[in-house]
């Protein structure tokens, strides 16, 4: 699907005061966490006894005896690593972790039965089943899971309330997708939008950070600053999701919201380009024809790449420019289109 048109119009370029970009708190979590941002240490729980006692104080009175509300919310969001570090530290973690370990296992079936993957058939409906059971046991990664389905089949109230439930657990995902619905809904509540992406972002989650720097670039839901637009939207770039990296580059390139710097534009315009982005295929095309000398059959490379992702724009430069060339450098331009593939980052 194709929705790469996102760069907004100029806002007013007020300073944006609400959320402050937390740098170092964010470094250091990111610091101990894992590819989903959650952390991969669990929390040492510290009881003062005698010596003779100690073990059995941790084993009373530890993890297992909270009551289960407060223990999922702890564990909800832990993916699998998390889970077994968590279940080594004592036999009462490992008992009160057993429903979520259960839930790991079918959420893994889930996802094989929703992609065809594993040796298994594609069937939605047991993906979802498999989604709900590990929601039941309380994984939010099940409930954004289940919520995705849901979202698919049309069924959107039932979706929305499992992303809602998953965001009070604190799983970026589920606090992205729901910031998205609000963004959505008919008429939006951007505010609540706003409030639901700026979580989920400061969790790490880039497509929420993208999309808060949106919100932000066109003062949806929150005073309008292309300065902090551009922060976020660095920040999911740096996180490897593509649409970011084109307007990083576009930021770049006119110097909004990030001082102009022709060498960071093109940077972040053939980073984009490389990961499939095709407004940025035909921006870096048209940049290697009208800057470097000697790149035409790169040029051509990724004018053809845009052209069959259906930018028409670039199939009138690239014609232009195959004019010019031998027919020998047309077929090799042609060949290194048919073989190129995209690198592999987070979606569109």
């Amino acid at each position: 699907m194709k929705q790469q048109g996102t760069w907004p119009p100029r806002s007013d370029g007020h300073r944006f005061r609400s959320f402050p970009m937390p740098e170092t708190r964010l470094e250091r979590r990111k610091s101990a966490a894992g590819p989903s941002g959650h952390s991969q240490r669990p929390r040492r729980i510290e009881l003062r006894s005698s010596p003779s006692s100690s073990t059995s104080k941790v084993e009373d009175h530890g993890f297992a005896a909270l009551p289960f509300d407060i223990l999922t919310r702890i564990a909800a969001p832990f993916t699998l690593p998390n889970l077994q570090a968590a279940s080594l530290v004592c036999k009462s973690w490992s008992e009160a972790l057993q429903p979520l370990r259960e839930a790991m296992l079918l959420l893994r079936w889930g996802k094989r039965f929703k992609h065809g993957r594993g040796g298994v058939k594609s069937d939605l409906n047991k993906a979802l089943d498999s989604f709900l059971k590990g929601a039941a046991r309380g994984s939010s990664l099940a409930m954004v899971d289940a919520g995705l389905v849901y979202w698919e089949i049309g069924e959107k109230e039932k979706a929305v309330g499992l992303y809602r439930k998953a965001a009070e657990f604190g799983d970026p995902a589920g606090q992205c997708n729901l910031g998205i619905y609000y963004l959505q809904a008919k008429p939006p509540n951007e505010t609540e939008a706003v409030k639901w992406l700026f979580r989920a972002s400061i969790g790490g989650h880039v497509r929420a950070q993208y999309q808060l720097g949106l919100c932000l670039h066109q003062g949806r839901g929150v005073e309008g600053s292309l300065q902090e637009a551009a922060k976020w939207y660095l920040r999911a770039a740096r996180g490897g999701y593509i649409r970011a990296m084109y307007n990083v580059a576009l930021c770049y390139s006119v110097g909004d919201g990030l001082s102009h710097n022709h060498q960071q534009a093109r940077k972040w315009m053939k980073r984009a380009a490389d990961h499939g982005h095709s407004k940025a295929q035909y921006e870096h095309g048209l940049g290697l024809f009208s800057w470097q000398e000697g790149d035409m059959v790169k040029a051509v490379v990724y004018l053809e790449l845009a052209t069959r992702a259906g930018e028409t724009a670039a199939a009138h430069v690239k014609n232009v420019i195959v004019q010019q060339l031998p027919v020998s450098s047309r077929e090799r331009a042609m060949v290194l289109a048919d073989s190129w593939r995209s690198i592999s980052s987070s979606s569109h």
